[in-house]
């Protein structure tokens, strides 16, 4: 009998420190700040950059990380009253660096169905992209069938969500397909394709660096909107606040304003470019 109670306390003494064990990182993370309280706390916002002219551009002279998304946060960290802080991550392991807390936030992070099971987002866009071509001097192009002509040859990036579209979109003229942006620019530099197909503020960075062709969105136009990832939690003060942030920045222009500035920094009028507001497409 006595052995047999002393059994008995033995196991539901492993079991309370099973149980406890098993609570305790749950209870770690209930009692850990939310990201909005942490930023306040520390007086700094951890943002996220990647290599992406113009989203994230780092200067080889000086390793200071300028870009769309660097004037974005310094835009949303001057109305928190905080100072923001970069961390270098890349765009596939961005999820991860948010989750494991290493960031805060990450702008210009496009909610797809993969990262949202992962990480959270902004439910107000942050600005509009469109995926467009920039064409050689010469060649007319006003919707998808007039680039999808046999014999004209079409430049994207392997394994990109323009390439994986142009595939499908494109059935008669020729795709080429490059490592990076720079060998795609290159190749229409040197006329050896005819356009070259990525995102709009891609291109205007790519126009920057030969000044030639047009940039054009063909019809039918592909929309896609941009946001901002942060880490999943309870506490939805800091998304709430992030909303709002995009909201005004749309609707004031002011987004538009910041890309416009940063592109001049790289001898680009933005007039000269697609805008960021997709109202403003048709006008």
């Amino acid at each position: 009998m006595f052995t047999s109670f002393s059994f008995m306390q033995r196991c539901l003494a492993a079991l309370g420190l099973a149980t406890a064990l098993a609570a305790a990182p749950l209870a770690a993370h209930a009692q850990a700040p939310s990201t909005m309280e942490q930023i306040k706390q520390s007086g700094v916002m951890r943002i996220g950059v990647a290599p992406g002219d113009p989203y994230y551009f780092k200067d080889p002279a000086t390793g200071q990380w300028t870009g769309l998304g660097v004037l974005i946060a310094e835009e949303v960290a001057k109305d928190l009253g905080v100072k923001v802080q970069t961390v270098e991550t890349t765009w596939g392991n961005a999820v991860a660096g948010l989750q494991a807390g290493q960031m805060d936030v990450m702008f210009i992070l496009d909610a797809t169905e993969e990262r949202k099971k992962a990480a959270d987002f902004t439910d107000e866009p942050l600005f509009w992209y469109a995926q467009g071509v920039l064409v050689r001097d010469g060649l007319s192009v006003k919707t998808w069938d007039d680039l999808d002509q046999s014999g004209t040859r079409v430049g994207v990036g392997l394994g990109t969500a323009p390439d994986r579209d142009l595939t499908k979109r494109l059935q008669n003229a020729t795709i080429e397909r490059f490592g990076n942006n720079d060998e795609a620019v290159a190749a229409l530099f040197a006329r050896r394709v005819d356009a070259i197909g990525f995102y709009t503020p891609v291109l205007a960075v790519a126009y920057s660096r030969i000044k030639k062709g047009e940039i054009v969105i063909p019809s039918p136009v592909v929309a896609l909107s941009t946001s901002a990832g942060m880490r999943k939690q309870e506490d939805q003060a800091f998304k709430e606040y992030l909303d709002g942030e995009f909201r005004k920045l749309y609707e004031s222009g002011r987004v538009q304003e910041l890309y416009a500035q940063y592109l001049k920094g790289k001898g680009v009028e933005a007039s000269s470019t697609p805008s960021l507001i997709k109202e403003q497409w048709a006008q």
